[in-house]
């Protein structure tokens, strides 16, 4: 399953500039990711400062 963004998000943008599909994107108040873009690579998940991209 895709990767999903919780609340948890502090808008940093990290896990956006790490994206290498362009799945994630800045929404209202905390980024997103299109799950139909998403290839569970992981690497948001790795570069987010508070751990809000996990495993949907």
């Amino acid at each position: 399953m895709a990767y999903q963004i919780s609340d948890e998000c502090i808008a940093c943008g990290a896990c956006e500039a790490e994206c290498p599909v362009n799945a994630i994107s800045e929404g209202d108040g905390k980024y997103v990711i299109d799950a139909d873009t998403c290839i569970e690579c992981g690497a948001c998940a790795g570069v987010c400062p508070v751990s809000a991209p996990h495993e949907a």
